[in-house]
């Protein structure tokens, strides 16, 4: 029965990995709550936040963003429940700060913590034998700076730690402890006038979770961290004093290198190996390593749309859609989200649908994000 337990909680963990296990050729890497979407607000634009508008949870998409907050302070709230339809103790929370030095520099900091609930655990007989509770948790400092009066470049530090061992299941999995390290940029335009109404541009990107590989177990097999690639870009059409709709798109990609397909025999199920490489070279190696060339490569890169309208700075509607190829993963779906501001508070919520044959752990679940915001007030443009 042990063992039973330790599959299904693997199958639990995998549900977040990037591809399906029965895709042509997966990619799968260790810690990958890290690629879990936090806050409301990005939620319900298809999880869009590269180049979005600064708020409190811009550590976690782009730390470059925070030079450019709008308020002095800012600290958000997550909880996100995970795999609602299967289990209601499986969840992501956490907070985030950002704190505006000057005109210029801003630093975070942030923590994640992902629950993955109470095991129960039972002898083969199905008599009980206690409980164990599995979690993993991510802690971040990150500091931003204006190089001009339109960008700034960020850096963050991160420390990952991921616990799925059951101890009194002797289980041969062990803790992973790691650190890992974001670069990102982010441009921002002046407010310029196209007419019949204003605009800004804004751009972004972001290098995360760049760090060592790490094993699961004492036979030294390690598995890559998961690198990633974030790139947007959109455009807020400010109508009036009081309505702006912001437009948005998004590209992923995990910078971890594609398995190559070893068949041994005939008789046998294609096996996928991930050459043993560094974490650094493995990095430009993730870009033309593809068994299946380009056509594979660019099917490795997943894109989101997303829109948000404003309405006085106190009211939001959002909406969006994200895509991953079928032989990739196959997650598509649609979000849409809203929020509400009150005074220096700021509630998000959206809701996911779930488009494509492959289950999602978020489908009919109801997001949730507080945002608040305090001290003087920066230009924004």
């Amino acid at each position: 029965m042990r063992k039973v337990i330790i599959a299904a909680l693997i199958v639990l963990v995998s549900v977040v990995k990037l591809n399906a296990q029965d895709a042509p050729n997966p990619i799968t890497t260790a810690t990958p709550f890290m690629l879990i979407a936090p806050d409301a607000r990005a939620g319900g634009m298809g999880d869009i936040g590269v180049a979005t508008s600064p708020d409190a949870f811009s550590q976690h998409w782009n730390a470059s963003k925070m030079a450019f907050n709008s308020h002095q302070f800012s600290v958000g709230v997550i909880y996100t429940p995970w795999l609602r339809e299967l289990t209601d103790d499986v969840f992501l929370g956490g907070f985030s700060l950002v704190n505006r030095i000057d005109d210029r520099s801003a630093w975070g900091a942030s923590l994640k913590y992902f629950n993955l609930g109470e095991i129960q655990l039972t002898d083969n007989n199905g008599f009980p034998e206690g409980t164990e509770k599995l979690n993993e948790f991510s802690l971040d400092g990150s500091y931003s700076i204006k190089l001009s009066e339109l960008y700034s470049m960020g850096v963050s530090l991160r420390y990952m730690r991921s616990d799925l061992g059951i101890e009194s299941a002797n289980s041969s999995i062990q803790p992973v402890n790691t650190f890992a390290v974001d670069v990102s940029g982010y441009f921002q335009s002046e407010e310029n006038n196209y007419g019949d109404f204003n605009g800004v541009w804004r751009g972004g990107f972001n290098i995360s979770n760049i760090g060592p590989k790490v094993s699961y177990s004492d036979d030294g097999q390690e598995n890559y961290i998961p690198t990633n690639l974030k790139l947007g870009g959109g455009f807020e059409f400010i109508l009036d004093n009081y309505n702006s709709v912001t437009v948005n798109a998004e590209f992923n990609k995990l910078l971890v290198p594609t398995p190559s397909i070893n068949i041994a025999d005939e008789d046998q199920d294609p096996q996928y190996i991930q050459e043993d490489v560094g974490f650094f070279s493995g990095m430009f190696k993730s870009f033309g390593d593809a068994p299946g060339g380009f056509s594979e490569e660019m099917k490795e890169f997943t894109w989101a749309l997303g829109a948000e309208y404003m309405y006085d700075d106190a009211f939001a509607l959002r909406a969006g859609y994200f895509n991953e190829s079928d032989v990739k993963g196959d997650r598509k779906y649609f979000t849409l989200g809203s929020g509400f501001k009150f005074k220096s508070a700021r509630l998000d919520m959206s809701y996911l649908f779930n488009a494509s044959d492959i289950g999602n752990p978020l489908e009919n679940t109801l997001r949730f994000s507080l945002a608040f915001d305090f001290g003087d007030m920066f230009e924004y443009y």
